[in-house]
């Protein structure tokens, strides 16, 4: 009876000794874990994420050819893709890589110029899925730049393997230091510059302010200096813009002729598809954008890109573009031309392409 108490209360005893320490060891292991959690070791960790991108990649592939209405849905696949995506830091290209695609440098940009046709040339790239541009015009190499290299990526849309990151500023192309700013960041970087007739940019360029300053004097007077004599002020913006030859040199001192790339405004407008098949082909862009996705608008007189799918309305740039340009005198536009037209003849030699404004 002695012996049979004994050992049950040894039993007992042990029993408490081991809950003891499996609560001790419990505690160890939970303090060890919030320990490595707030120190940041916790987002090495296998996330759960890769398996849903296998089975996204796996769901567009079984259905690739399925149905070819579903174009958008695959760009909005494509999206989802994006933030999923984990692309390797690269030192070479200088990204930013994380678990959401990365952040780079951009390898093409839209440089100018003003009134050419620049937003439009965007708006019909970014139909591509190969191509992230930046909404807005970051200004970095002509006004920002002060703010330095990393803030200006940070702008950028994430991209994933095989994208190509683009951004449009068309001051840049008459901005002086814009050039060797652009080189400093990478030598190998493209550039795109949609030119127009000169005096019909400088009467768009006029009109643009005219309907934010109502007051502004009246194109000839700024136009010339000496109304009398007819020379031209060169130091209005509206006018200086279009001397292209000149701003162009001050490219070609950082960047060979084969970097850039020269859209003609003109023909963005008559044959949108035809340009946009030489601009995907400059850089390196399976040629996705088609005369299918464009239609003319009437009212506007440029074209628009048809609805895509699940749109009620085509797109069409805003208000602000296709404005009635005023009257202005035609002895005033034949003595721009005149003075436009040794800078045109060196342009066109310089690019080789002529451009038939005179």
């Amino acid at each position: 009876m002695g012996c049979s108490k004994w050992r049950a209360a040894f039993n007992f005893g042990h029993l408490k000794v081991q809950s003891k320490l499996s609560v001790f060891f419990t505690m160890i292991i939970l303090f060890t874990y919030l320990f490595y959690c707030l120190n940041g070791y916790c987002e090495s960790l296998p996330r759960p994420v890769y398996d849903q991108q296998s089975n996204f990649q796996s769901k567009i592939i079984s259905n690739d050819g399925h149905d070819a209405s579903n174009a958008s849905q695959v760009s909005f696949v494509r999206e989802q893709l994006s933030d999923l995506s984990n692309s390797e830091a690269q030192t070479n290209n200088i990204s930013i890589a994380n678990n959401f695609g990365s952040k780079k440098f951009p390898q093409a940009i839209i440089i100018g110029v003003k009134k050419g046709g620049t937003r439009a040339l965007l708006e019909f790239l970014r139909i591509h899925p190969d191509v992230r541009a930046v909404g807005s015009e970051p200004h970095f190499f002509d006004r920002f730049y002060e703010k330095g290299l990393e803030w200006y990526r940070n702008l950028m849309p994430r991209t994933l393997e095989g994208q190509i990151t683009m951004e449009k500023t068309p001051s840049y192309f008459i901005t002086k230091e814009a050039p060797r700013r652009v080189f400093s960041m990478s030598r190998h970087t493209k550039l795109i510059v949609v030119v127009r007739d000169p005096v019909t940019r400088a009467v768009s360029d006029y009109t643009q302010t005219l309907s934010k300053s109502p007051g502004l004097p009246s194109f000839q007077n700024l136009a010339f200096r000496n109304t009398t004599t007819g020379l031209i002020d060169t130091s209005w913006s509206a006018v200086r813009i279009g001397i292209y030859a000149k701003h162009l040199e001050n490219w070609l001192r950082f960047f060979p002729l084969s970097r850039l790339l020269f859209v003609s405004g003109e023909r963005l407008v008559t044959d949108p598809a035809g340009e946009m098949g030489r601009v995907q082909d400059f850089l390196g862009l399976k040629r996705v954008v088609t005369d299918k996705h464009f239609y003319f608008n009437q009212t506007k007189g440029f074209p628009c890109l048809k609805k895509p799918e699940g749109s009620s309305r085509p797109r069409c740039l805003g208000k602000s573009k296709g404005r009635p340009h005023p009257q202005i005198p035609s002895e005033v536009l034949l003595r721009l031309r005149d003075f436009y037209r040794p800078f045109n003849l060196k342009f066109y030699q310089m690019t080789g392409h002529n451009f038939g404004w005179d």
